[in-house]
């Protein structure tokens, strides 16, 4: 693989990890079992089988898990620890045997790629619960699905594609992340306003 390619498939990893991350682990580790791609030496281990098996239960858990309004939330949050890390490590692992310039330039690009992923998914997710009808939920999560199908389309097919996509992304993200936040904010502050009240420490009006 030569250089772009690997930049698509660290970046594209990193992009999919914020997502779906065991999907992510499990989709790469099988495309690479069956032969339909050649993952780098440093994500071969994506492959074998104990990691398959755990990757795909994860994978039906965390479909599941998605799918269920205010619990996906609560899942988001667990898998900051867990996604963040892991989909730093999976960009450096694609330039594991390159020069040590090269590795921490992937795992710096797939830290960005996979925090600003995951925070745009948790902190719209937050959002999007505090509407009381499930289809919104589910529409999101569809629209997360579809992506990541589409991310590994053309991060194998199409790398160059990926990228401009990418940078769109985070683009997008830049203009995005600071609304959420503030959505986010004010979203605490009418619950502990809403607390307040039902623990008798402010009368009614002091909700609005």
């Amino acid at each position: 693989m030569n250089l772009l390619s690997n930049i698509a498939l660290a970046g594209g990893l990193a992009w999919a990890s914020g997502i779906r991350l065991y999907a992510t682990l499990f989709i790469a580790g099988l495309l690479g079992r069956l032969g339909y791609v050649d993952l780098p030496s440093g994500l071969v281990v994506l492959s074998h089988n104990w990691v398959l098996i755990v990757s795909g239960v994860l994978m039906l858990g965390e479909f599941l898990a998605d799918k269920i309004p205010v619990f996906d939330s609560l899942w988001d949050s667990l898998q900051t620890f867990i996604r963040i890390p892991v989909g730093t490590l999976l960009a450096w692992g694609v330039f594991k045997h390159s020069p040590m310039d090269e590795q921490i330039a992937a795992a710096l690009l797939g830290g960005a790629v996979v925090t600003g992923t995951h925070l745009a998914k948790s902190g719209g997710r937050a959002l999007i619960n505090t509407s009381p009808e499930p289809i919104s939920n589910w529409t999101a999560s569809a629209g997360e699905d579809i992506s990541l199908f589409g991310i590994f389309y053309l991060m194998w097919q199409h790398p160059v594609v990926l990228l401009i996509a990418l940078a769109l992304f985070l683009l997008l993200l830049c203009w995005l992340l600071p609304k959420i936040v503030r959505g986010l904010r004010i979203l605490a502050q009418r619950v502990r306003s809403i607390s307040a009240w039902l623990s008798g420490e402010r009368t009614p009006d002091a909700t609005r």
